[in-house]
């Protein structure tokens, strides 16, 4: 089981959700970046979402540095992070350990590790692991904003309710840096958190699709082929769980265009070199052009929901039923922009440091 990612900066993910402990082990970051706790904090906050719309499990989600960090900055050497469960009740998993949840992970996870796995509220495949990707990421967002990179991402559509698009890129991240539930449109935000609490009472759940934004990368970061600024960030993005989609740019409306309407012109900015539109995301042979980078993320319906479904015990190899018990999430897109917004750090702090070698985010 491969639980790393990434070439100069690498991320190993342990733990599972009804564990002691779960956590990450980050190695390759630069030194001397400032550790930032109150920002660590609201990150690791945001990941809790909202307590109406959101799983009943009430973790502290207190972040340990137990490694890589000293006075308060990075030394270069490996950071581990930890952070202890407590609020489990793993009981609610033991009489359903043999039948396979519907869109979980518990049928593979048996065809794969025969029966040792733990399957304790989804063990190790569990979005709760998302929870120190967030502490990780938390550091990376710090980096690259040391250099002038931003990243933010809002829910674009949930409910066939859709917001608006990015507008005024510092004005928009300053407000998603605010809110609880990353809307744009104030009634917007509204309706949404409606239609997730409409799901809610009913024992269902709800999907969405998820928009990220990146400003400040410079151009001629990636490479071609097999490790391009895409395929890299789609490699991190579909690492978390609920992401079963993503599209750059114009994505699959290119299918739709003209090359004509699909290029995106370029022209000169007094020293910079910019284009008109930017159907293309900012990147161009798999290489950063200096434009925002701009994705979305489809974000499937919480798997776990309180109606009766049809499935199968793979132990007996009969057909069955179940109703799933626990705390489950209604939606957990609004607790899933951080997660995105963290693992797009990690991945470009990767591709930064090495194009630009380790030292790069050393003050």
């Amino acid at each position: 089981m491969k639980n790393t990612f990434g070439n100069s900066l690498s991320v190993t993910l342990f733990g599972e959700s009804h564990g002691q402990a779960i956590g990450c082990v980050i190695d390759g970051i630069s030194p001397g970046i400032e550790i930032d706790k109150a920002f660590l904090i609201s990150q690791m906050e945001k990941r809790k979402g909202v307590n109406a719309l959101s799983t009943a499990r009430r973790e502290a989600d207190e972040v340990k540095i137990l490694s890589g960090v000293f006075e308060g900055k990075t030394t270069g050497t490996p950071i581990c992070l930890m952070i202890e469960n407590a609020d489990t009740k793993s009981k609610d998993y033991s009489k359903t350990k043999n039948l396979a949840r519907p869109s979980h992970a518990d049928y593979t996870a048996e065809c794969k590790y025969g029966g040792y796995q733990d399957y304790r509220g989804g063990g190790h495949f569990s979005g709760r692991l998302t929870a120190p990707l967030v502490a990780a990421g938390a550091i990376a967002l710090k980096a690259l904003e040391s250099k002038g990179i931003k990243i933010a991402t809002h829910i674009a559509c949930c409910g066939g309710i859709t917001d608006r698009e990015f507008e005024n890129y510092e004005a928009d991240f300053k407000l998603l840096s605010e809110i609880d539930i990353p809307v744009l449109c104030e009634r917007k935000r509204e309706e949404i958190a409606q239609a997730i609490e409409a799901c809610r009472r009913v024992g269902d759940s709800i999907g969405g699709i998820l928009s990220t934004a990146v400003t400040g990368v410079p151009a001629g970061v990636g490479e071609p082929w097999f490790d391009t600024v895409e395929g890299m960030l789609s490699h991190a993005l579909f690492s978390v769980p609920a992401v079963k989609g993503v599209e750059f740019g114009a994505g699959f409306d290119f299918s739709k265009m003209t090359g004509s309407q699909a290029n995106d012109s370029f022209y000169i900015d007094g020293e910079n070199v910019k284009t008109k539109t930017n159907n293309n995301a900012g990147i161009n042979g798999g290489i950063t052009n200096g434009m925002p980078i701009l994705f979305r993320c489809a974000v499937k319906p919480t798997p776990s929901i309180y109606k009766k479904q049809e499935t199968v015990n793979f132990k007996e190899k009969t057909n069955e039923s179940l109703v799933i018990e626990g705390r489950h999430d209604p939606a957990i897109i609004h607790r899933a922009a951080v997660v995105i917004d963290s693992m797009t750090a990690l991945t470009l702090c990767d591709l930064l440091l090495s194009r630009f070698g380790t030292d790069y985010f050393k003050p």
